[in-house]
């Protein structure tokens, strides 16, 4: 069930596999050059969802929360996605230190978990994905914020 106010949509995600389905379409929509924030509290479904995506775009090994590294890649024939997980970030500026734009480019889809830990730093995002909790299930709110984040947002409205 979606509901949409203004901009910004909202999917019910009732359980794992809701999300897993939600992360399906958008691998299927992703394309290079893509910068994703994935925002909610500590154990709302962002890693999972970014597992999802991973998967959906063909990857089979083990997927971690990049919680202490920051940063993980994994590439395909298409473009490289990297992961961010940026809770543990203390000071923006050590996103500099990562060499972070030059994660940013033609060839590569970015995945960042709380991203407002880098906000000073980081590009603008082209789609935003919110994960609230609601009991045992999930609510993604999401909204585009540029021609590419356009079309994955259209595709997310065709999810049930």
């Amino acid at each position: 069930m979606r509901v949409q106010e203004s901009s910004v949509s909202k999917l019910f995600l009732p359980d794992e596999q809701a999300t897993y389905n939600v992360a399906k379409v958008l691998g299927a929509a992703m394309q290079a050059n893509t910068c994703i924030n994935l925002r909610g509290q500590l154990g709302s479904g962002k890693t999972t969802l970014a597992r999802g995506i991973l998967r959906a775009l063909g990857h089979s090994g083990a997927v971690k929360s990049p919680t202490y590294t920051l940063v993980e890649s994994y590439e395909f024939a298409q473009f490289t996605v990297f992961h961010f997980d940026l809770y543990r970030l203390s000071d923006p500026e050590e996103l500099e230190l990562l060499g972070i734009r030059d994660y940013f480019d033609q060839q590569s889809v970015c995945l960042i978990e709380w991203p407002e830990r880098g906000a000073a730093i980081l590009p603008p995002a082209d789609l935003i994905l919110a994960l609230q909790v609601a009991e045992k299930s999930r609510y993604l709110v999401y909204h585009s914020a540029s021609e590419k984040g356009d079309r994955l947002a259209t595709a997310l409205r065709h999810c049930k």
